[in-house]
């Protein structure tokens, strides 16, 4: 994720509690997050410093390589304390997909996908019901027109009330 993807991201951060969160708190919590990203490039840079040398490793490089295990060591230690104080929930389907090597973005779409299918039953269940009162007040005018009158009038009036 890009650091100008966070800053100029969203202005209302979803809260748990299906309210919304104040700016301060916005700002807040994205600074948090920024702190952590650059916490785990750090890690990353470190890892490569110290996999660099390990992977040279001589007697002579003993010091350097136990000063870069004990900077991997405190800068985890530093993500770990920045991590609390970021609250993302990440879904567990998330986590599989990523750690089965796919892209977590298929996750979201097949979300969405399931969310359009649903909507559609839906659609078409709604759909079915209208065609069927339509039906049922068609036939019922046919056979008790002023009942039908009288109660579309009721509608009429239910309706502009409300």
């Amino acid at each position: 994720m890009d650091l100008s993807q966070i800053s100029s991201g969203s202005t209302g951060i979803g809260h748990g509690n299906g309210g919304v969160v104040s700016n301060n708190e916005q700002d807040e919590a994205k600074q948090n997050l920024i702190q952590v990203i650059n916490s785990i490039q750090k890690v990353l840079g470190l890892l490569h410093q110290l996999y660099l040398t390990v992977s040279s490793f001589n007697m002579a490089s003993q010091l350097p390589l136990l000063e870069r295990i004990n900077a991997v060591v405190s800068e985890l230690d530093n993500l770990q304390r920045l991590s609390d104080n970021c609250k993302i929930q990440v879904p567990v389907e998330v986590l599989n997909l990523i750690d089965d090597g796919k892209n977590p973005d298929e996750f979201t779409r097949d979300v969405l996908n399931s969310c359009i299918a649903r909507n559609q039953i839906t659609k078409g269940k709604t759909d079915a019901f209208k065609g069927l009162r339509r039906h049922i007040l068609e036939e019922l005018e046919e056979a008790f027109p002023d009942e039908v009158e009288a109660y579309r009038e009721i509608r009429a009036t239910s309706a502009a009330v409300s």
